[in-house]
């Protein structure tokens, strides 16, 4: 990795995922995830692309239109991308979790209000907030006053990403220095798991 804050790191390596969809723009297109699947980039590459193709499922399961059955097949593997997105960022939490394993934590540490990853999660969605609000503000068959609020909106968007990895960075630096601790919680999705979601074992 270059000399850079992670958090910049990160948003660069999102953008590059977003661009690499949107050569093919296709659900069902295969794709190789380009960095060795021992490093953290594989991760987040990983990651980025279950989000970037759950984002574009969104829009079509809203069209108007739509087969019903095309739909509910649709919703499934939204369910589906739902769960190995979740899956993904207690992947990238246990990254962080052992790089920081053998950091003294303080008697006075507390815990934050989300982990590492779940912040990461919400990087990878403004980068794809960011990508097609700028593709709005392009549109040449629409007018000028929708391209004059999606520029206030990717701005808006702009900023928040800023705040965001700069809150990133300090949360790691107070992790590194004792000052914060990860605690990990397996996110225990209910509504997949045919021994919790009473409409699936009911059926049993």
């Amino acid at each position: 990795m270059i000399d850079m804050r992670l958090s910049e790191h990160i948003n660069r390596l999102f953008d590059m995922v977003i661009e690499d969809y949107h050569i093919r723009n296709d659900v069902n297109c295969e794709y190789v995830n380009p960095f060795d699947d021992r490093t953290f980039d594989h991760l987040l590459y990983h990651k980025n692309r279950i989000d970037t193709v759950q984002w574009h499922l969104e829009d079509i399961i809203r069209n108007p239109s739509i087969d019903p059955v095309e739909a509910l097949a649709i919703k499934r593997r939204i369910d589906a991308l739902n769960q190995e997105r979740t899956d993904m960022v207690e992947y990238i939490d246990a990254y962080f979790l052992d790089k920081y394993s053998n950091v003294i934590v303080r008697p006075d540490a507390v815990i934050n209000t989300e982990t590492p990853a779940w912040a990461i999660d919400r990087l990878s969605i403004l980068a794809l907030k960011i990508y097609h609000m700028r593709v709005e503000t392009n549109r040449e068959d629409v007018d000028e006053a929708h391209r004059a609020t999606c520029i206030e909106r990717l701005n808006t968007l702009l900023t928040q990403r800023e705040d965001l990895s700069d809150a990133i960075e300090r949360l790691l630096e107070d992790i590194a220095a004792g000052r914060k601790y990860i605690k990990l919680y397996k996110q225990m999705k209910m509504y997949n798991d045919p021994s919790l979601n009473p409409i699936l074992y009911s059926k049993k």
